[in-house]
C-alpha cells in the first residue's frame, strides 16, 4: 500500500518528532510534510497534494479553526484532524462542529490508531475506485487505438488519454526521430514543446528511450537528467515519462504536473500499457499505409489493363467489321443473278452456312462493342421511368413474333435512379432473355415489377416462366460467353448477361438471379442511390 501523504502543522518539533515516531511504531507508513508557520502551511495547501492535515490546535498568528477554514478552502473534502495539548471540550466542541474529523490530545496519541487506519482504508478504497475508473478509460482507448488508421488519430487518442489516466496537468507525445526527440503532439493547459527536435541525450524523453525504461520524476529541480533550461519557463514541477516499445523504444509518452507530485505505481502502470498500446497501435497504421499503397498500386495496375482491354476489344470488334461486311456481302452476290444459276445444290447450301455464320459474328462483335462501351462510359444517374422504356423493348419484340401469346405484367411508373443509356441495355437484355427463354411455352408471362431488397435497397425485378437453370452453375451466369442452355436450344452470343452485370457495377449496384430448370427465372437489380419509389 503506499504511504499516507500527511501535512503536519506543528511548531514543536519535540511534539512533531513524538507524533512521528508513534504514528511509525504503529506501522503506518507515512510520508509527513511538517510545517511550523501560517505561511508554509499556505504554501503547502496550495502546491501540495495530501490524504489528511494533522494540525496543532494553537500557532502564533493561526489557530485549528483558521487552519481548518484554509485546509477547506484548498482542499474542501480533506480529512482534518486537530491535535492539543490542553483538555478543552468548548474549543473541541467548536472545531467539530466546524467540520474537523476529529479532535485529540496529545497525551492520548493512542487515539490517532484508528484515525490513521481509517485514513489508510479510505486511500485503499479510493486508489481501487480510482483504478476501476481508469482502467474503464483505458479500455476505452484500447478500443479507439484499434480503429486508428493514421498517426494524426493515433496521437489525438493518445495525448487526450495520458492525461485522463494520470490526473496530469499536461501530456507529451514524442517520436524517435534518428538521434533526435521530436515532440509531435501535446496537450497541457498551456504550450509545451510541440513541434520542436532535442538531441536524445538532452531531454528526459531521449534518456526513457536509451535506458529503455519509465524516468519518474517528482522535483525537476532536483533531477539531474532534466534540462532545467528547457523546463524553467513552462508550469512543469513533476512529471512520468515512459517508453514506447520496452525493446528498441521508437518515442516516449510523458505526464507533466503544475505541482509536486511522485507518479504513483498505478498511474506509471497504466501510462506503460498506454504506450504498449500506442506500439501495437502505430505498427497497425504503418501496416495499413503499407496495405493501402498496395492496394492503390493494384488498382492502377487493373485500371490500366483494364484501359488497355477495353481499347484491344473495341478495335478488334471495330476492325472485324470490314473484312466480316465483304464475306456477308460476296457471299450474297454469289446467291443473286447472274451468278446464282451457276451454283449446284451443295454450294447454295454452303453459302447459306456462310451467312448464317457471318449474321452470328455480327451479333457477337455488336455484343462486344456494347460491352466495350458499357466500361467506359460514365454513368449519369438522374430519376428515370422504366416503364416506358420496357413497353417499347417488348413492343419491339412482340412486333418481330406476331404469332407468340405472351402475357406481359408491367407496372404504370418504374421510377428508379440512374444512367438511362446503361439502364436501357439492362432492361433491354433482360426483357430479351426472358422473350428468348419463353419462347417454347404456348402461353408464356414476363413481368417486370419494383423491388426492395431486405436491407432496404431499391431496384426492379424481372421474371418469367420459361426455361430456367440449375442454380449450381449460376456462378458462371454473367461471365461473357457463358451460357446455361446450347446453341441449338437457343440462340444467342452469350455476352448479355456480361453486359447487364457491368452496366449495374457502373452504378454501384448488384445484380443477381434466381432459377429453377422448366419454372423459369428471376432476375435482381439493386441500384444505389437516390430512388423515387414508395
Amino acid at each position: 500500500m503506499d504511504s499516507l501523504r500527511i501535512l503536519h502543522l506543528e511548531d514543536d518539533p519535540l511534539d512533531a518528532d513524538l507524533i512521528h515516531r508513534t504514528v511509525e511504531r504503529w506501522q503506518v507508513a507515512v510520508q509527513w510534510r511538517t510545517v511550523d508557520s501560517a505561511r508554509a502551511y499556505a504554501d503547502a495547501l496550495g502546491h501540495g497534494s495530501f490524504d489528511a492535515v494533522v494540525c496543532d490546535n494553537s500557532l502564533p498568528g493561526l489557530d485549528g479553526l483558521q487552519a481548518l477554514e484554509l485546509a477547506r478552502d484548498a482542499h474542501p473534502a480533506i480529512p482534518f484532524i486537530v491535535l492539543s495539548g490542553n483538555a478543552d471540550e468548548r474549543r473541541a466542541l467548536e472545531c467539530l462542529k466546524a467540520g474537523a474529523n476529529d479532535y485529540i490530545l496529545k497525551d492520548g496519541l493512542w487515539r490517532l490508531l484508528p484515525a490513521m487506519h481509517y485514513l489508510q482504508n479510505k486511500r485503499e478504497r479510493e486508489r481501487l475506485e480510482s483504478e476501476k475508473e481508469s482502467l474503464a478509460v483505458l479500455i476505452g482507448i484500447v478500443k479507439q487505438l484499434s480503429t486508428a488508421r493514421t498517426m494524426a488519430d493515433v496521437m489525438a487518442i493518445v495525448r487526450t488519454g495520458a492525461r485522463r489516466l494520470t490526473g496530469a496537468d499536461g501530456a507529451t507525445f514524442v517520436l524517435r526521430d534518428g538521434e533526435q526527440c521530436f515532440y509531435a503532439d501535446e496537450d497541457a493547459i498551456e504550450p509545451l514543446w510541440k513541434g520542436r527536435r532535442f538531441p536524445l541525450q538532452a531531454c528526459i524523453s531521449g534518456w526513457a528511450m536509451l535506458n529503455q525504461q519509465a524516468a519518474v520524476i517528482p522535483d525537476i529541480y532536483v533531477d539531474p537528467r532534466i534540462p532545467i533550461d528547457a523546463y524553467r519557463p513552462t508550469f512543469v514541477k513533476s512529471l512520468v515519462m515512459v517508453p514506447i516499445r520496452i525493446e528498441s523504444p521508437i518515442g516516449a509518452i510523458g505526464s507533466y504536473w503544475a505541482a509536486p507530485h511522485e507518479a504513483t505505481e498505478s498511474e506509471l502502470s497504466l501510462l506503460q500499457a498506454l504506450a504498449d498500446t500506442t506500439s501495437v497501435a502505430i505498427e497497425n497504421v504503418r501496416l495499413y499505409a503499407e496495405l493501402e499503397e498496395r492496394v492503390r498500386e493494384r488498382t492502377a495496375a487493373l485500371e490500366h489493363a483494364n484501359e488497355e482491354l477495353q481499347a484491344f476489344n473495341y478495335s478488334v470488334s471495330h476492325d472485324l467489321r470490314a473484312p466480316l461486311r465483304a464475306i456477308d456481302g460476296f457471299s450474297r452476290l454469289l446467291t443473286e443473278p447472274p451468278h446464282d444459276g451457276r451454283l449446284d445444290p451443295q454450294s447454295r447450301t454452303f453459302l447459306g452456312y456462310i451467312h448464317t455464320a457471318a449474321q452470328r459474328m455480327g451479333h457477337i462483335i455488336e455484343d462486344l462493342l456494347s460491352l466495350s462501351k458499357v466500361g467506359r462510359e460514365t454513368p449519369m444517374p438522374r430519376t428515370i421511368d422504366l416503364a416506358p422504356m420496357a413497353h417499347e423493348v417488348l413492343a419491339r419484340l412482340q412486333a418481330a413474333a406476331p404469332q407468340r401469346h405472351v402475357e406481359i405484367d408491367l407496372p404504370h411508373t418504374l421510377p428508379v435512379y440512374g444512367d438511362i443509356g446503361l439502364l436501357h441495355l439492362v432492361l433491354e437484355n433482360l426483357l430479351s432473355n426472358a422473350w428468348k427463354y419463353t419462347s417454347r411455352r404456348m402461353r408464356a408471362h414476363i413481368a417486370l415489377k419494383p423491388y426492395v431488397s431486405p436491407e432496404g435497397g431499391h431496384g426492379f425485378l424481372v421474371r418469367d416462366d420459361g426455361a430456367g437453370f440449375d442454380m449450381a452453375r449460376a456462378r458462371h451466369l454473367f461471365e461473357p460467353f457463358r451460357r446455361m442452355h446450347s446453341e441449338s436450344e437457343f440462340a444467342g452470343t452469350g455476352v448479355g448477361l456480361a453486359i447487364v452485370r457491368r452496366a449495374v457495377q457502373r452504378h454501384g449496384g448488384r445484380v443477381w438471379a434466381e432459377a429453377e430448370p422448366g419454372k423459369g427465372a428471376c432476375f435482381f437489380v439493386v441500384l444505389p442511390g437516390e430512388s423515387s419509389q414508395a
